[in-house]
């Protein structure tokens, strides 16, 4: 009898050691024969869920032995689904996908911070692509939002040709203009920086119009701006000119350069590009000043990426604009405070950011640090009639200023995939960040100084709920402590979508600001 005994427990133990097993499952996915980054993997009716990398390889890990069915989706591809029988330590599996030629252009991340199909999102988010930018021949950022529904760039100076972005008819400080989604876009680089950053680095435009405090704090009452710099995503040069002439008169040359090298593994590649616009003065009524002024930009950058392991990436953009502008009385024979009437501008604009990513499982962590630095010396005068006091002290003292301005972003965001959450999946993220931004500004001769220093403490949490197919439901909620207002700040937000078909689709999005006292 005891035999018995002893011979049953060793068959239990036998058979809890191999339910206690587990083993890991890798592969590469293609689609068309091309190694295809953020194809999502997951086991069916559990929590075990990846992305495929740059290369296209995906992992998942310490999954108990057992019988699975296997699904690989991509936005624009066929979902495919394999039976799997894990009972090993490494099972290895690729796939093979073809392409269903959806436009990949429809892919977007600004109404969710999170990668979402357009026509999935709960929040509208127009797209402006490369394409677009090229079709319209927009030379620079400016020019290419004039094309958007919403949006108005409006130049307010007839000498220097500073522009702001209106949306929903709110004034340029209500509207966020971000850089890969960083708000490292100061308002003072929003006077002219639109018209600075040249077309040819841009992959694509999101715009959201209306609220969006909730994601990016109160500076997007009106609307966000999401600049995404071109990635390097296969070998590639291009070379390109384009030149304007208003009335025979005003010379526009604009010199575009592209490349982007990508290593045969595809775990490293970088994307360089530089841009030369040279414009002459435009004067529409003959008085010798100008209506449109000269302008002489030079900028370059590139972005960088590197997979050190298959569930991490690091990705670095830098870039450099350097930009000349004079507006007034077109004489450049002397210097420019001898002039009658004339604004003259020199920028020095760095801006930078880099992202560390790691996924684990169904959890994925980003900590990010962007910055940019803009030096100005500029001079913004008109002369005061002659045998006057004030012409001899304007002589002793023109009014020549000097700017610098400071941005510091940095934060952590943290994204967890809930696969049997209630009737459907979540996808929860949280996030803190810190911004801070030092302006000095100052034109002796005026008296004139501007000396701020701003600091913004955000925490923001979110939950989005795809019940099924057809019904998502966003929430969210941002709590700021900004060093120039006593009170913290609240911004909740709940989007409601509902899709019947593929053609008709419904939104409802309620956003609030509150002060907490």
């Amino acid at each position: 009898m005891k035999l018995k005994y002893i011979h049953l427990l060793i068959i239990n133990l036998i058979t809890f050691g191999l339910h206690a097993q587990t083993g890991n499952i890798s592969g590469y996915v293609e689609i068309d024969n091309q190694k295809t980054e953020f194809v999502q993997i997951y086991l069916n009716n559990t929590n075990f869920n990846t992305t495929t990398n740059r290369q296209g390889y995906f992992k998942l890990s310490n999954i108990p032995f057992g019988k699975y069915k296997i699904i690989a989706s991509y936005i624009s591809a066929q979902e495919t689904i394999k039976d799997i029988v894990v009972d090993k330590k490494e099972t290895d599996l690729n796939f093979n996908i073809k392409n269903k030629n959806i436009n990949l252009d429809n892919i977007v991340i600004t109404g969710t911070k999170t990668i979402k199909r357009k026509t999935n999102s709960p929040v509208i988010v127009n797209i402006i692509s490369s394409e677009n930018l090229n079709n319209t021949q927009s030379c620079n950022i400016a020019e290419g939002l004039k094309f958007q529904p919403g949006l108005r760039v409006e130049t307010n100076c007839q000498t220097c040709n500073y522009t702001q972005l209106r949306m929903n008819g709110l004034q340029g400080g209500y509207s966020q203009i971000l850089i890969n989604s960083r708000p490292i876009f100061s308002p003072m680089t929003g006077l002219y920086g639109m018209e600075q950053l040249p077309s040819n680095m841009i992959e694509r435009i999101e715009i959201v119009r209306g609220a969006g405090s909730s994601l990016y704090g109160s500076s997007a009452i009106g609307g966000t701006v999401n600049i995404i710099t071109k990635t390097p995503k296969k070998n590639n040069y291009e070379l390109d000119y384009n030149f304007n002439i208003i009335e025979k008169e005003s010379i526009d040359n604009n010199f575009n350069f592209n490349t982007t090298l990508v290593s045969e593994k595809r775990n490293y590649g970088t994307s360089f590009f530089a841009n030369r616009r040279k414009r002459d003065f435009f004067d529409a009524n003959k008085d010798n000043f100008s209506e449109i002024p000269l302008i002489d930009i030079k900028s370059l950058g590139s972005n960088i990426f590197y997979i050190p392991k298959y569930n991490q990436k690091i990705e670095l953009n830098l870039s450099y604009i350097k930009e000349y502008r004079f507006g007034g009385e077109m004489n450049q024979e002397v210097p420019v405070n001898l002039t009658k009437q004339a604004e003259e501008r020199t920028h020095d604009i760095i801006m930078s950011s880099i992202d560390y990513e790691i996924k684990i499982n169904n959890t994925s962590l980003i900590p990010y640090l962007a910055c940019q630095n803009t030096r100005r010396e500029h001079y913004t005068g008109i002369m005061p009639e002659e045998n006057t006091p004030e012409f001899d002290i304007f002589l002793k003292n023109p009014p020549y200023g000097t700017s610098n301005v400071s941005t510091l972003n940095m934060g952590l965001q943290v994204n967890h995939k809930l696969n049997n959450f209630l009737l459907g999946k979540n996808k929860i993220t949280l996030c803190a960040e810190y911004i801070y931004d030092n302006v000095l500004d100052e034109i002796p001769a005026y008296q004139y100084i501007i000396d701020q220093k701003t600091k913004n403490f955000g925490l923001f949490a979110q939950s989005d709920w795809v019940i099924n197919n057809k019904i998502n439901i966003l929430s969210g909620l941002r709590m700021d402590k900004h060093n120039f207002v006593e009170n913290i700040i609240l911004s909740p937000r709940v989007s409601l979508f509902y899709k019947k078909n593929k053609n008709i689709q419904l939104r409802l999005n309620y956003e609030d600001l509150l002060l907490n006292n």
